[in-house]
């Protein structure tokens, strides 16, 4: 799967966390998920479960941590499904 590919599954992820939805249409990999979509921080748990369930991936704590920036998710699910494969 590449970067393309999950940037758009990604945007589904995202939509019922992001209250403005016509933001999902501009994201790129630096779209800020707090800043820019404005999406709640107490939200992110729920989308680290659904990224899980999407994906079938398990994202640690640490891995979680770094995923701030559209494009820094992309790398840990890119990231996670290679050591699932």
């Amino acid at each position: 799967m590449d970067r393309k590919t999950i940037l758009s599954e990604l945007k589904k992820v995202l939509a019922p966390y992001t209250e403005n939805k016509e933001l999902l249409n501009g994201i790129t990999e630096e779209t800020d998920l707090i800043k820019d979509l404005k999406i709640n921080s107490a939200n992110l748990v729920d989308i680290i479960i659904d990224a899980e369930s999407a994906y079938n991936i398990e994202i640690d704590f640490d891995s979680a941590e770094k995923m701030y920036l559209v494009g820094n998710c992309i790398d840990v699910i890119m990231d996670k499904m290679n050591q699932s494969a």
